[in-house]
């Protein structure tokens, strides 16, 4: 019975991905000015632990529709350079015409898998970052080999991850609702998702793994504060492709009702100031 259990499949689940993602673009573009505002603090920290400043050249690994490839192309400034990468050329679209309406001509895009960083050359970057996109790595050893080859010897590595599914109500509790009503098992052993390097010393020890020294780690709380728990709840659903993923096997009133009970579940987070999810990031950083 044990040979015959369910095992994770790294190519199913990459091409997935992939689809989830270039169907999200459009909406994670436009939700572009909310995730500005929301994780501006962690991701200067971010940076500041990546020692990123003027001159530095910098590779952005997930870099999505490119909201911190813009904060680093103005640190790094015109005799800096940004390679920002993504599994998914539809949002890279996004980025860099972002970077083409700022004015910035010191960020580069290409499409390129976070476990393929291999195929970079070998030492050009000072630093690499990763924000909130290494929990989505089947092979997550894969790609911190990466990053550490194509690091100068001396360049630093940052990565940001959420922490565990009880300090992320905003989006565990949505997880929990769609996969007790779709019925879907538990992950798979080594199946990525949003928590799983949230844990106490996970990333630190995965870094560390990889041949980073020097290790160190922040954790900072970054809850996400919109008007209403409608806002939020409108948030997840246009750009969140996993959620949609999880909700596939289900019929069309049933995704409804899924979305109804995570509105009432989300609305314990409104406040008369304001909606406030609950979310916390760790943040952890390491020198080649």
């Amino acid at each position: 019975m044990i040979e015959n259990a369910p095992k994770f499949d790294p190519v199913k689940y990459k091409k997935t991905t992939l689809e989830q993602w270039e169907s999200a673009a459009e909406a994670w573009h436009r939700w572009g000015t909310l995730l500005t505002t929301w994780l501006d603090y962690p991701t200067q920290v971010m940076l500041d632990m990546a020692s990123i400043g003027p001159g530095s050249h910098v590779l952005d690994i997930a870099a999505g529709a490119g909201d911190q490839t813009m904060v680093v192309a103005e640190r790094i400034g015109k005799q800096g350079r940004v390679l920002a990468t993504d599994i998914s050329p539809s949002i890279l679209e996004f980025a860099a015409a972002r970077a083409s309406q700022a004015g910035f001509g010191n960020v580069e895009t290409q499409t390129l898998d976070g476990e393929e960083l291999s195929t970079l050359k070998k030492g050009s970057f000072d630093a690499a970052i990763s924000r909130v996109g290494m929990i989505y790595f089947p092979d997550q050893q894969r790609a911190l080999a990466g990053m550490h080859h194509a690091l100068k010897e001396g360049g630093k590595v940052a990565a940001m991850v959420y922490s565990t599914a009880e300090r992320n109500g905003f989006f565990s509790i949505p997880v929990s609702i769609i996969r007790r009503r779709a019925m879907l098992p538990p992950p798979l052993p080594g199946q990525p998702g949003p928590f799983s390097l949230g844990g106490d010393g996970v990333l630190e020890d995965a870094l560390r793994k990889a041949g980073f020294k020097n290790v160190e780690v922040k954790v900072i709380d970054a809850p996400l504060c919109v008007p209403t728990a409608i806002e939020c709840l409108n948030f997840e659903k246009e750009s969140f492709g996993a959620l949609h993923q999880m909700l596939s096997g289900l019929a069309d009133a049933e995704k409804e009702a899924a979305w109804v009970e995570i509105e009432e579940e989300l609305q314990k987070f409104q406040t008369a100031d304001g909606f406030s999810g609950p979310c916390e990031f760790v943040i952890a950083a390491g020198t080649k």
